[in-house]
């Protein structure tokens, strides 16, 4: 079996090989801000499938695409609108994907047979240095197998799926660790799909009111599923912080808190703290590591602790509902 190369990001070389394979029609694991992303020409169809076969990913889910310019907008946007520009001068680049409609030359593939293209510009070195040396538009997913964890490093990328990729470029834990938040601007009205780090107050802001997508509708950007980065290991999210589980006979159990406990429960066997302080930024980034960390023990069950819905707290409680099995 083979594996993946893994080249330090920092050295332009790596970069160079990586545009290579990129436009050669291979796939590159590459660091974001927000997490690590599963990289293809997104003009190539050919290409793009490889993305789905490496991550088993369902068509029907559709592709992020990333750009480092606002001109290569001109091969894959048919329209943009005075909002849209807002938020792109306010928020680009960045971790928010903005959902458009696209022009025909972009594959259905990637937008899943849909008048519409999820569209960002990261702000990361890395991406944009990687997108400018390729000189295409990158149709970059989470690195991962579909559903699971998403990656923050590039060891979680060679764990996962280190024997289906050419290149991963290491650049280290990325800074935000959630991935992006996602807006459609391709109805008659702004619609918020997924939180993120830019959050709902930040975005009314600039274009004033937004409706925020309603579960159970069909998937029009990526991160819609009802359970989407999910753990191996059963996770149940408790009612309040402090709150304590009911275990059942001889079950061992892991904890996901969101500060450090006031008293050690000696149930668990394994505590991860997402931020003693309390910041949700923070927080933020270390939740898929934690999570992974205790995923790894092959415990029987996990619970987390929920944290407070404003700001980028709607987008870490966003992904432990869609990783959970239960609510306590």
């Amino acid at each position: 079996m083979r594996h993946a190369q893994v080249l330090p990001a920092s050295d332009h070389e790596s970069i160079r090989l990586a545009a290579e394979i990129i436009r050669g029609g291979g796939l590159v694991a590459f660091p974001t801000e927000t997490v690590y992303g599963l990289g293809a020409d997104a003009l190539n169809p050919d290409a793009v499938a490889k993305i789905f076969e490496a991550k088993q990913r369902p068509s029907f889910d559709p592709l992020i695409v990333h750009i480092a310019m606002r001109a290569s907008l001109d091969r894959l946007v048919e329209t943009i609108s005075l909002d849209d520009h807002r938020l792109m001068d306010a928020f680009w680049p960045g971790p928010l994907t903005v959902v458009l409609p696209k022009r025909a030359q972009v594959p259905d593939l990637v937008t899943a047979g849909l008048p519409t293209i999820a569209i960002r510009m990261p702000a990361h070195p890395v991406a944009q240095m990687l997108i400018r040396e390729a000189g295409v538009p990158i149709a970059a997913p989470s690195a991962n197998p579909f559903g699971y964890v998403s990656p923050t490093c590039a060891q979680h990328v060679l764990d996962g799926l280190g024997d289906r990729v050419d290149l991963i470029l290491d650049g280290g834990p990325c800074p935000i660790g959630v991935e992006s938040t996602i807006v459609s601007m391709g109805g008659a009205w702004p619609e918020l799909l997924r939180p993120g780090s830019i959050t709902l107050a930040e975005i009314q802001e600039v274009i004033g009111s937004i409706m925020q997508a309603s579960a159970g509708l069909a998937v029009i950007a990526p991160g819609q599923l009802p359970r989407h980065y999910a753990t191996r290991t059963p996770v149940t999210i408790l009612a309040a912080q402090g709150a304590r589980p009911i275990l059942h006979g001889h079950e061992r159990a892991g904890l996901l808190a969101m500060l450090t406990p006031g008293h050690v429960d000696e149930r668990f066997c394994a505590i991860e703290v997402l931020s003693a302080s309390g910041d949700l930024r923070e927080a933020g980034r270390n939740l898929f590591a934690a999570l992974r960390r205790l995923d790894a023990l092959n415990l029987d069950r996990l619970f987390s602790e929920p944290c407070d819905e404003q700001g980028l707290g709607l987008a870490v409680m966003d992904r432990l509902r869609r990783c959970a099995v239960s609510i306590d």
